[in-house]
């Protein structure tokens, strides 16, 4: 789509954990479109592979590093991939997530909230906990972590969901705390609606022409919109940025 241009990004390399759709395939490609070499993560491998060879048509970089980002035995293997393959990792981008769907919390079992914990936080950690100790070793490094609107508000989605997303607010913002001394930042962002297949499938023109009315900028969110603010926090242009947390609402959550 043209993304705005970075040019420190160029060479880097990043790690995107659910990348093969939705917000994680936009932000593959708007770091690729700005030279950087990208690790697509995914559970479909077929997703992921479309997508890779999508990019590289395009002239990007890509490569294909399918597996489930909640197995720790997974991640390691995808660490090593990655490095053997395109280097160490400058840029991580865990976006791994889902289970958000509205649940009544009296109708929530132990199952369905491990599953959404696992998926939503645990995820999160266990990519940090990977690529974070070369982060230190070489003192540079960016982090930019995925919460969501249900994690800074009240809304419809699980209370599971919400309190993962809030944990990951809180956790990025210890880690930004903790590792700034290493040269390392760590910023977070929480979408509110961003339009994706479930939703086109799912919902009517007028459903989502009231979706879109509830925001004061007068429309849902793009995949594309939240890429742009990876591309700003992974940059050089956000250099004095960590332990932050951007909402990118439209205007729905004003902090």
């Amino acid at each position: 789509m043209g993304y705005t241009s970075h040019p420190d990004l160029g060479g880097k390399v990043a790690l995107v954990t659910g990348g093969s759709r939705g917000i994680g395939a936009a932000t593959c490609r708007a770091l690729a479109e700005n030279g950087a070499r990208v690790a697509v993560n995914g559970r479909d491998a077929s997703a992921v592979d479309a997508l890779v060879a999508e990019i590289t048509a395009a002239g990007g970089t890509a490569l294909a590093t399918p597996g489930d980002a909640t197995d720790a035995d997974t991640v390691h293997r995808i660490r090593e991939e990655v490095e053997r393959a395109l280097g160490p990792i400058d840029v991580l981008a865990p976006f791994v997530g889902g289970q958000g769907r509205p649940t009544p919390t009296h109708e929530l079992g132990a199952a369905q909230w491990r599953a959404t914990i696992e998926a939503d936080l645990t995820s999160v950690f266990l990519a940090v906990s990977e690529v974070l100790p070369g982060m230190i070793e070489r003192r540079a490094g960016v982090i930019v972590t995925m919460s969501s609107t249900a994690g800074r508000m009240p809304g419809l989605a699980s209370a599971a969901y919400a309190a993962a997303k809030a944990g990951v607010v809180m956790f990025s913002k210890h880690l930004a705390n903790e590792v700034a001394p290493h040269g390392i930042r760590v910023n977070c962002l929480a979408p509110s609606a961003v339009l994706n297949s479930r939703m086109r499938q799912h919902m009517t023109d007028e459903q989502l022409a009231d979706l879109a009315a509830r925001f004061p900028l007068g429309r849902i969110g793009r995949p594309e919109d939240v890429a742009e603010a990876v591309l700003y926090l992974a940059s050089g242009s956000s250099s004095w940025i960590t332990g932050a947390t951007l909402d990118l609402t439209g205007g729905r959550v004003i902090v």
